[in-house]
């Protein structure tokens, strides 16, 4: 599928860059939005959010069938990250005037083409699809969503709407970190040991599945009352993370190849002495302090500081005969056209927590911000799915 996209984005000649307004009469619609950056209390409804309009010649409108939520939306609701989404939204600071409020928050979305731009071929309205929506672009608690067409995919075709939005933040997450970053595929991790830190959330239960779907031995970390389902999602070995020094514990086991940390903190100083040495083994966090840093110190302090630090442990770590990396997730359509196939081929599955009304959003923050989920909360905005 990633194939056919890229050969239709490639033919012909690149479309201008132009303005397209929604022909429709619509110019409202509802959506849960925030004003100001703070706790439970600022979030808020209402039926008068702007309308999407189609901007750029490569975009496509979405009519939201249902969203989920993510750690980074109770973190972007607080104001996490703001300094540099603020920057993407906005890097010429041309619109000096405004402010990005008010947001929309939520990232993953699975629903229908409703309109598309003069340079869209790949899809049409009425195609269901699903996408994650970058961080820096209005969110997907709302009854429709623009997006860029190398953002969306067809959503797995076994999956209904409220399954498939599950899945495309956290799978893109989990590819990035595994994927691009960690170079792992299909065809190099037959028989790899690969550790997975934090295995029982949203990220860490794709991570499991991704990793036996190409032939992986997985240990997972998780809490005893978890170990259940990520035994249930494949993982050869689960560590209890509760019942003793976890570092002791896994000092028992063989060296791996791979370590995914969705968890930081106190890990990072023992985990990277559990790999292989010297024999191209990669430790992968997605905790990283990239966004904090440009909060705290502004964006060129922060980018330099964040560099300094990378840089510094990459180095450290490779005089010690392995291989330290930051991921982050990335928005990629063709990417999901990849997680789709083994969604619909069985080797996926979507692991829901709970499943909240569209007028249930701020009960569905506060059962997020509670901890401790076992897989996604999910947001219905169409109540039938």
């Amino acid at each position: 599928a990633a194939g056919g996209r890229a050969l239709r984005w490639a033919s012909g000649r690149a479309p201008a860059r132009g303005l397209r307004a929604s022909p429709r009469a619509q110019i409202a619609m509802p959506s849960w939005v925030i004003d100001r950056y703070g706790s439970n209390e600022v979030l808020r409804f209402t039926r008068d959010m702007m309308f999407p309009i189609i901007h750029f010649p490569n975009e496509v409108i979405i009519k939201v069938h249902a969203a989920s939520l993510n750690p980074i939306d109770l973190s972007m609701r607080s104001g996490y990250g703001a300094t540099a989404l603020n920057m993407k939204r906005d890097p010429l600071k041309l619109k000096t005037g405004e402010t990005e409020f008010p947001l929309t928050l939520g990232r993953d979305v699975s629903g229908v083409v409703m309109e598309c731009g003069l340079g869209v071929s790949y899809f049409k309205p009425g195609d269901e699809v699903w996408a994650a929506i970058p961080p820096w672009k209005q969110g997907t608690l709302s009854e429709f969503v623009v997006a860029s067409g190398n953002e969306v995919s067809f959503k797995p075709k076994c999956l209904s709407h409220t399954e498939a939005a599950a899945l495309p933040y956290v799978g893109l997450t989990a590819w990035s970190a595994l994927n691009q970053v960690g170079g792992l595929n299909r065809s190099n991790c037959s028989g790899k040991r690969i550790l997975i830190l934090g295995a029982s959330g949203g990220v860490g239960t794709f991570a499991v599945q991704l990793m036996k779907a190409w032939d992986a031995h997985v240990t997972a970390v998780c809490s005893r009352d978890a170990s259940i389902l990520v035994e249930k999602l494949g993982a050869d070995d689960v560590i209890d993370y509760k019942s003793g020094n976890l570092e002791e514990q896994l000092k028992t086991l063989p060296l791996f190849d791979f370590i995914l940390d969705n968890v930081g903190g106190s890990t990072e100083k023992w985990a990277l002495d559990l790999l292989k040495k010297w024999s191209g083994a990669t430790y992968v966090t997605l905790v990283t302090p990239f966004l904090i840093n440009m909060d705290k110190l502004g964006v060129a302090d922060g980018m330099l500081q964040t560099g300094v630090t990378v840089g510094s442990k990459t180095l450290k770590h490779l005089l010690k005969g392995v291989h330290y990396r930051w991921a982050f997730f990335m928005p990629s359509g063709p990417s999901l056209d990849e997680i789709a196939e083994l969604v619909d081929s069985g080797k996926i599955q979507p692991v829901i927590d709970e499943v909240f009304s569209f007028s249930e959003v701020p009960k569905a923050f506060l059962k997020l911000e509670g901890g401790h989920a076992r897989g996604k909360t999910v947001i219905n905005v169409i109540s039938r799915q």
